[in-house]
């Protein structure tokens, strides 16, 4: 029932949100600015809520569920068994987003005004630091507290393996009261997440009516070639998703669905997958999952498991490409896959990532990266469907690996 109200209230917040936004945007002009940057706070303070508790969140489980798997080699299985899995989403998402946009063509012969904007220059910036240095120094943390404070999931994963790993090492006996500990308070901050999801729908509000009053709905007309195309793409990558799952889980997979729906809309509306990890926590628990499956594999797939940005990864670069009228061969269409593939991972959870991982894409491929001011104006739009699609993505990654853990009587109770 509860998991149903909230469901609603995001629902309500997002149809306001698109109609207060659409009432600045064409009656109240000169409000724009202001109107969005005060009414952005609310996306903002939800936001917030939601990174402070994943921190502890992500280390308290991890660690506990690795010391309780206890079993080296099965850390290993599921670790294997859920890496497996990442690469093929992500290979199979880089190259729908090939194959679409080669075909739809957005770019060539577009109308598209190209505005280099601040915004733009800024991530064009942030790119020229982008090198393998910056991505080992990005993975592999330097301290613990620094990785907290700046909310690095991979570097806390990787800490958190280990610490979990050295806890295993222990007899039970020692192990036990550090367990315990952690054990609690996983469970309190999950009890946290409960609190905090009540503000999503002032989150929800907020971020959607500073979208829509700042862009306004021509912004759809303009790009309705792209959106289309990449709309598409997404759907596409949905029916594959959903067919995986329903060849691994049955029936069950609409119970799943059902478990989620409240994240994959919060996910749709705020433009971050990060904002539901708590929740998708608790709901893949209360689906049936181990939670010491659910520690282990979640961490990691926000990680490395981000098919609905993979897809745009490929997309946008070409799109750009055809905009500026440069041919790519098929062959080095597929260089850029692999290269979008190894530099795509472990830059999760930070903001509007896929975007900074395009301009260095595009400036390694003679692409000009200033190119991503095309985007910028519609990238709010295709980040909402990016989001939604990443935590189907884990979510269905999650529950397929679990399965394949689990005695068959687990899934029967």
């Amino acid at each position: 029932m509860k998991n149903n109200k909230l469901f609603i209230l995001i629902i309500i917040s997002l149809i306001l949100g698109i109609g207060l936004g659409a009432i600045v945007h064409y009656q109240f002009p000169d409000s724009i600015d202001a109107f969005s940057k005060n009414i952005k706070l609310l996306g903002t303070i939800f936001i917030r809520l939601v990174q402070m508790i994943i921190a502890p969140l992500v280390f308290s489980t991890l660690v506990v569920g690795i010391a309780k798997m206890g079993d080296m080699k099965m850390v290993g299985r599921v670790g294997g068994k859920a890496m497996a899995w990442f690469i093929s989403a992500s290979l199979v998402s880089l190259l729908l987003g090939m194959v679409l946009v080669n075909f739809f063509a957005p770019g060539k012969g577009t109308n598209i005004k190209l505005d280099v904007n601040d915004s733009a220059k800024e991530l064009v910036e942030k790119t020229h630091d982008f090198s393998l240095e910056e991505f080992v120094k990005h993975v592999i943390p330097k301290s613990l507290f620094e990785a907290f404070a700046t909310n690095e999931i991979l570097q806390i994963v990787i800490f958190s393996i280990l610490f979990g790993v050295a806890l295993a090492a222990f007899s039970k006996k020692e192990a036990k009261p550090i367990i315990k500990l952690l054990d609690t308070t996983a469970h309190v901050v999950l009890k946290m997440v409960s609190y905090i999801m009540w503000t999503a729908p002032l989150g929800v509000l907020g971020a959607v009516a500073s979208a829509i009053a700042k862009h306004g709905f021509e912004v759809f007309t303009l790009y309705a070639k792209y959106l289309g195309a990449f709309f598409i793409g997404i759907f596409v990558l949905w029916l594959l998703l959903l067919a995986v799952g329903y060849l691994i889980l049955g029936k069950r997979l609409f119970t799943l669905l059902q478990r989620i729906k409240s994240p994959l809309l919060i996910a749709f509306s705020t433009t971050s997958s990060e904002a539901v990890f708590p929740k998708m926590v608790e709901e893949l628990e209360r689906f049936g999952c181990q939670p010491k499956i659910v520690s282990f594999t979640l961490p990691l797939g926000y990680s490395f498991n981000l098919d609905g940005s993979m897809m745009y990864m490929t997309f946008a670069s070409i799109f750009i490409a055809q905009v500026y009228g440069i041919d790519m061969p098929i062959g080095e269409q597929l260089t850029m896959l692999l290269v979008l593939m190894l530099t795509s991972k472990g830059v999760a959870g930070v903001p509007r990532a896929s975007l900074i991982v395009v301009v260095a894409t595009c400036a390694m491929f003679g692409i000009p990266p200033e190119g991503i001011a095309l985007i910028l104006p519609i990238d709010h739009f295709c980040d909402m469907a990016r989001s939604m699609t990443n935590v189907l993505g884990n979510a269905l990654a999650t529950s397929a690996i679990d399965k394949w853990e689990s005695k068959p009587e687990h899934h029967e109770a």
